[in-house]
């Protein structure tokens, strides 16, 4: 590890704002927060939204910057890239934004039933080869379930034509109601979203996607806690590309 990425985890340890949890910790030290968010932490009643893999943060930032009454916690095991955030957050004085470094598949052992009200994936990794990892799959909707409000937002925000192809059979396979679904974000972009000023905040590799003339994709629709959920039986054309420039590592052309 280089000492810029020693240096920046040394400092995450004195940050008030981000709290570490990965795997290896967190099954020795109880999270006692959990729950408790609101009392503990932000010392409100306001609603709470989570940036699943936040990555460096900019959009639980720039979220909180738009919305004051509302608290914002980004979560990613990157540390290194979730610096730029949580140092952000800090010299911008912004009390409605929190970091939580831990692994996503345990994300429910951190928050009570009916804590969270909305949840944000912004460009997640589309696991092309496997579907218990992707961020939209049942198996994670089983675990949102656990803390956030029956109906409770997602939002999916993504260059991945897998992964909206994916979540859109996902959805209608288990009837969740959808408020908005476009495949191209910003110039299809659906009439109740116009002006909204969430359009204005784009991440770093965002910027970077549309600058290859790659799509926005974005998909808004509500998660209820009952009923079984079932995973779509479909083959989905694997996407051209790989994030970060790196070519498709499969000979597959397609997946499910």
């Amino acid at each position: 590890m280089g000492k810029g990425k020693l240096a920046k985890f040394a400092e995450m340890k004195t940050m008030r704002n981000v709290f570490e949890y990965p795997y290896s910790v967190v099954d020795n030290v109880p999270f006692t927060m959990k729950g408790h968010w609101r009392e503990e932490y932000f010392h409100n009643a306001n609603p709470i939204v989570l940036e699943l893999g936040c990555g460096k943060g900019e959009y639980a930032v720039g979220l909180a910057k738009l919305f004051p009454d509302v608290n914002f916690i980004g979560v990613d095991i990157k540390g290194a890239r979730m610096w730029t955030g949580a140092k952000q957050a800090l010299e911008q004085n912004l009390p409605n934004v929190a970091f939580l470094r831990t692994n996503i598949e345990i994300i429910d052992r951190f928050f009570g039933k009916d804590e969270v009200q909305e949840i944000w994936l912004t460009f997640s990794d589309p696991q092309m080869k496997n579907p218990r990892k992707r961020l939209t799959s049942t198996f994670f909707m089983e675990r949102y379930r656990r803390f956030l409000i029956d109906g409770g937002l997602i939002h999916l925000k993504t260059d991945s034509n897998f992964l909206f192809t994916y979540t859109k059979f996902m959805v209608e396979k288990n009837n969740l109601p959808t408020d908005f679904c476009t495949e191209d974000l910003y110039n299809d972009t659906p009439e109740k979203l116009v002006g909204s000023p969430i359009l204005t905040i784009q991440t770093y590799y965002e910027s970077m996607w549309m600058a290859r003339g790659l799509n926005i994709r974005y998909m808004r629709f509500h998660l209820p806690q009952q009923g079984v959920l079932d995973e779509p039986d479909v083959e989905i054309p694997l996407d051209e590309y790989r994030s970060y420039h790196r070519n498709k590592r499969s000979s597959l052309e397609t997946s499910k």
